[in-house]
């Protein structure tokens, strides 16, 4: 199990973190980014994905459980 500990106060993250976050590899999430699942913000020369935008990413394409 990896240690996020560090990721816990960013607002943004790069494209190898953010695929370490979810547990994706950095191909995968550069194919969602491709698609316009995620977006990054593009405000520097690398891509950052915000922290909020990977919350709504994961919560949008969730499934919900039926009890």
């Amino acid at each position: 199990m990896k240690h996020y500990s560090k990721f816990l106060d960013r607002l943004a993250y790069s494209r190898i973190e953010t695929a370490e976050i979810m547990g994706i590899s950095p191909v995968t999430l550069d194919r969602l980014t491709k698609r316009g699942l995620i977006n990054p913000s593009r405000a520097t020369r690398r891509p950052l994905y915000p922290k909020w935008e990977i919350e709504r990413f994961l919560r949008e394409t969730s499934e919900k459980i039926k009890i």
